[in-house]
């Protein structure tokens, strides 16, 4: 191949590279500035230089696949060798501020409670454990993103944290400096939990200002990206966590999970009327479990009927303002063998009723209109 041929297939060659997106960051290698060079030889065999953030990237392989994949197809291309690298400190430190957009070594902020932020936050809160809010909130995650929407989950259960496993999600973060990657699941769905930082399954005994850092932590120092959506899974009840992300996120929106009978709806009722305290939204109310299908196509009301409807009620009344029953989720076993396997029953069985009433809240929540209020609408005087 002479020398001019060469000079043309270059150019080519970085606008294939600008296809190729780095797997955790989702945004192309060359605005990355990861590709280190770009050799031809003769023969039209090409050798990419890349550099990783870190050693051990875990997503190199991808990073191989889809160099080959969309270099390979340039004409003129015989073959194609990713030569891999890895970033200095001071090139790490350059990434970190570019995807801070600028904001160079400053302390990190949390992108979402910053003014003019499109992402909708929803908090997901219980009166107390075992109504299935973690099963609820991974299922409507993943039933989003499907949609399409860039979604994140966080997995505020310090105590109690079980999102990791019900997505399927075993990789560990990657840290660039002092931000951290977030492991991905399935349709890009970023994640973040404790247990990605504790050895096997270790419990964490941490009071509540530990609790607190750890939230800041995981809003501010890992980087999300431009996300649509982001879900917080909390613990029950109505203690350090859920005060700290209302300190954190006051534009969090909560959104109340229990279960039909009696007891768990009145301490479900306690647990959303904390808005009244810190001035934050209800979104509304799912109920879970609501019932059994017997193959006769009855329904058992194992726990009895009518608890999310009472709550969104009495909610209403004591919040002033109207706070819907999004939903009512069937009981049904495919849901926890999902969950246990890793993968969404809104993804592994869409078919199911109790997939069916959790991608129907999805869609609530995803096409629910966007409020104005204490945005500038860009208007002056004529």
């Amino acid at each position: 191949m002479s020398a001019p041929a060469i000079a043309e297939l270059e150019p080519q060659i970085r606008t294939a590279l600008s296809k190729v997106q780095d797997p955790e960051i989702r945004r192309p290698v060359t605005e990355l500035d990861m590709v280190r060079s770009i050799d031809i030889d003769a023969d039209g065999g090409v050798t990419v230089g890349l550099l990783l953030t870190v050693a051990g990237c875990p997503l190199r392989d991808t990073l191989q696949s889809d160099i080959s994949r969309e270099v390979g197809a340039v004409p003129g291309v015989s073959s194609v060798r990713v030569d891999f690298g890895v970033m200095t400190e001071q090139q790490r430190r350059d990434l970190q501020s570019k995807l801070r957009g600028g904001a160079g070594g400053g302390e990190p902020v949390i992108p979402f409670a910053q003014p003019g932020s499109r992402t909708r936050v929803y908090a997901v809160a219980s009166g107390k454990g075992g109504v299935g809010k973690s099963s609820v909130t991974v299922n409507l995650a993943a039933a989003l993103a499907a949609r399409g929407l860039s979604v994140g989950v966080v997995d505020a259960d310090i105590y109690g944290h079980s999102v990791p496993r019900m997505l399927g999600v075993t990789d560990r973060p990657t840290r660039v400096e002092d931000m951290i990657m977030p492991p991905q699941a399935t349709h890009g769905l970023k994640v973040i939990s404790i247990g990605m930082f504790t050895q096997g399954n270790a419990a964490v005994v941490w009071r509540g200002p530990m609790l607190h850092r750890a939230l800041t932590q995981f809003l501010a120092d890992v980087y999300w990206g431009d996300l649509d959506v982001l879900l917080l899974d909390l613990p029950p009840g109505t203690g350090d966590v859920a005060i700290s992300i209302a300190q954190l996120l006051p534009t969090a929106e909560l959104l109340v999970v229990t279960t039909p009978q009696l007891a768990a709806a009145e301490v479900a009722e306690r647990a959303g009327a904390i808005a009244l305290q810190t001035h934050q939204r209800l979104v509304g109310v799912v109920e879970n479990m609501s019932w059994l299908e017997l193959p006769s196509g009855e329904r058992m009301e194992v726990f009895g009927a009518g608890g999310g409807a009472r709550v969104a009620e009495t909610l209403s009344t004591t919040i002033g303002a109207e706070v819907p029953l999004l939903g009512q989720i069937p009981l049904d076993t495919r849901v926890r063998e999902a969950g246990d396997a890793g993968d969404p029953v809104v993804l592994s069985d869409p078919e199911s009723p109790a997939a069916v009433a959790l991608s129907a809240v999805a869609e609530r929540l995803a096409v629910r209109r966007e409020s104005l209020a204490g945005r500038s609408l860009g208007l002056s005087p004529a």
